[in-house]
């Protein structure tokens, strides 16, 4: 028997976007799952933006005032795709309204706003998914399978890497995301995030990093009006860019692994740069974003000139099997939001987790706030 699931999205901006599209495709993609979720109410506070919402995706209300979706006996679970600043605010007042939420990363500016929330969701005995979606990849979810099986051997060292030019236009608008008190870390946030996520979800946990930040662009104007993305700008006030454009860490794993990850936001020529490579006594994997539906592989018995090969991600790599038949048709960025929502939506009808978790979301807002603290004092700091 199917039940329907009254949904409700915070925040509509791509992001938003992204969420309700992912739950408008779970029908087809995951017909089995239990539930339905069904668009009740869209909150954004930009004029409009809500009225367009509901007019392209059918939405049964909207409001300017995220509050009103906490209050609505209408709706049991609610994304949370607002600017990270409201993460905590939001995220606390929707667990303590018994709402169940799915939650973009970094769940607020610091591991104290994540465990504020994980610790509402907790108490309120609701489900919550956060947004890593990378670690839903097919090829991602192989790659864990072939490093936990023992294929590679005993794993010695990962490089993961995101680098992106969304920040690398000198006239890029002034938003939030510059600013300290609303964008925390910034591109620690944005991408290094996602990079912690990825690597322990390989490797397992990180006891201790150091790292180095810089901010390349130093200046930028202020926008006039109402942005959505990553705006351009022009003739505006100039004012500070407050948070990071990049950041390199060196990781220590509890295995005794060591890691590298690099993040930047100003990369020229870079766009979507992101993948890692993991080493093992015996073997390697090797993924880039880019190229979502393939893994690198090399494993044997060789060691030296060790032929690494290309596998093409088909059914039983993952999810795939609800997206595609065979190997080697392509999946997008899209496709691996829907996976996440149907996480989501199979922990609430479930009543078991499943997917990235908000303990996921502390350990990697923790390990952001060691990378600022290492970069000013220039020291190793544990994790744990």
């Amino acid at each position: 028997m199917v039940s329907t699931l009254g949904v409700a999205v915070v925040g509509f901006g791509w992001m938003g976007r992204v969420h309700t599209q992912a739950y408008q495709r779970i029908p087809h993609h995951f017909p089995q799952l239990p539930v339905r979720p069904e668009l009740v109410a869209v909150a954004e506070e930009v004029p409009g933006r809500a009225e367009e919402a509901a007019a392209q995706f059918g939405f049964a209300s909207t409001t300017r005032d995220w509050r009103e979706i906490a209050a609505d006996p209408r709706i049991q679970a609610v994304s949370i795709t607002a600017p990270n600043f409201l993460h905590r605010e939001i995220g606390v007042a929707m667990a303590e309204a018994g709402k169940h939420i799915w939650i973009e990363k970094p769940v607020g500016l610091t591991a104290a706003d994540a465990r504020a929330v994980s610790e509402a969701t907790a108490k309120a005995g609701v489900r919550s998914t956060v947004g890593f979606n990378y670690r839903n990849a097919p090829a991602v979810a192989y790659a864990r399978e072939l490093i936990a099986s023992g294929e590679l051997g005993t794993v010695t060292h990962v490089r993961v890497r995101l680098l992106s030019d969304y920040a690398a236009h000198p006239d890029g608008a002034l938003t939030w995301r510059y600013e300290r008190a609303r964008g925390g870390g910034g591109v620690l946030g944005d991408l290094a995030s996602h990079g912690v996520d990825l690597a322990r979800f390989l490797l397992g946990d990180i006891t201790a990093l150091t790292a180095d930040t810089a901010v390349f662009i130093p200046e930028r104007a202020r926008p006039t009006g109402a942005t959505a993305g990553h705006t351009l700008a022009t003739g505006g006030e100039l004012g500070p860019v407050e948070n990071e454009d990049y950041v390199s860490c060196l990781l220590r794993f509890a295995s005794g692994a060591r890691g590298v990850l690099e993040a930047s936001r100003v990369s020229v020529g870079e766009q979507n740069n992101y993948g890692f490579e993991v080493h093992g006594t015996r073997g390697a994997v090797l993924w880039d974003y880019r190229r979502l539906g393939e893994l690198d592989v090399s494993r044997g018995t060789s060691y030296q000139d060790q032929p690494v090969s290309t596998v093409f991600v088909g059914p039983g790599h993952g999810e795939y099997s609800a997206f595609q038949p065979g190997a080697a048709n392509a999946m997008g960025y899209d496709d691996l939001k829907v996976i996440e929502a149907y996480h989501f939506l199979r922990s609430v009808a479930e009543g078991t987790t499943y997917g990235a978790t908000l303990e996921d979301a502390v350990h990697s807002a923790t390990a952001l706030d060691a990378m600022s603290r290492s970069a000013e004092q220039g020291t190793w700091v544990s994790l744990g």
